[in-house]
């Protein structure tokens, strides 16, 4: 199934985030969205803690349902995609991913190939060759016969993503990956995803707390503050002093010329 080229992958208006039971009013979590993204972008959500980061992608993964407006992929409304024709649209890797870690590397990144095979569930030459590709692209060919269990966080949080890469979808949206990683390893997979971005011309969304990593790696941000959501690029929101705004200043700065927060 070929995607035609849209300017904007995934748009967003007036998109109001949150949780409705039907019975109580709905709890509000963010409002007035408005995003316009383009092809082949690394892109980071931030924001301070419960600001609903996961809430707003988990929004536009369809996980959950917009309280107000509308989200578009491809200039089509999120809603007209069937549940298979999404699967071939987006990819999603979640922390509390439950897959049994009993799989070897090679058979959990298979499973991205899921919504393309048949009932039996067996794999094309085409479908291998993807795998593999998926593989070598996150550098686990290595240890594609390990299984789940022996490997480092950092390893696993690879293996999330070739699944994702395998499953080979425009978009890719990914809630916290780096939680629970070193520094090193933290910023190993966000260069991995923004080089999977740029090569492969992928549109790769996730949220971070990592602020000061997101500055220097990703090609835009979603910034959330209590008032608003704007996005752009890094440069741009250090000029226009959005970071300032994120955190209560008597404690925590953000220095204009290295890009940092200090502490007070």
């Amino acid at each position: 199934m070929q995607h035609h080229i849209s300017e904007h992958i995934i748009s967003a208006k007036n998109l109001s985030i949150g949780y409705s039971n039907g019975k109580k009013p709905a709890i509000i979590v963010a409002k007035d969205i408005d995003l316009s993204i383009t092809k082949g972008q690394l892109i980071a959500i931030v924001g301070s803690n419960g600001i609903g980061k996961s809430t707003l992608l988990r929004t536009l993964a369809g996980i959950q349902s917009p309280l107000n407006g509308t989200i578009d992929f491809l200039d089509k409304p999120s809603k007209s995609y069937s549940p298979l024709e999404l699967a071939s649209l987006l990819s999603i890797v979640l922390t509390e991913a439950a897959v049994s870690k009993n799989l070897t590397v090679l058979e959990l990144v298979s499973l991205g190939r899921q919504p393309y095979t048949n009932w039996m569930g067996s794999l094309s030459n085409n479908d291998n060759a993807i795998i593999l590709e998926a593989l070598e692209a996150t550098q686990l060919s290595e240890i594609q016969h390990k299984k789940c269990f022996e490997l480092s966080d950092g390893q696993l949080q690879r293996v999330y993503i070739a699944r994702a890469l395998a499953q080979d979808t425009p978009i890719i949206l990914l809630d916290e990956p780096t939680t629970h990683l070193d520094l090193f390893h933290k910023a190993s997979i966000l260069k991995l995803l923004k080089t999977i971005a740029h090569k492969k011309q992928k549109t790769i969304l996730f949220s971070t707390h990592e602020i000061d990593l997101a500055i220097q790696l990703t090609d835009t941000m979603i910034i959330m503050t209590p008032e608003t959501t704007v996005h752009n690029t890094p440069c741009r929101l250090i000029e226009q002093n959005v970071f300032n705004t994120l955190f209560p200043e008597d404690f925590i700065v953000f220095d204009k010329m290295t890009g940092r927060f200090t502490i007070k």
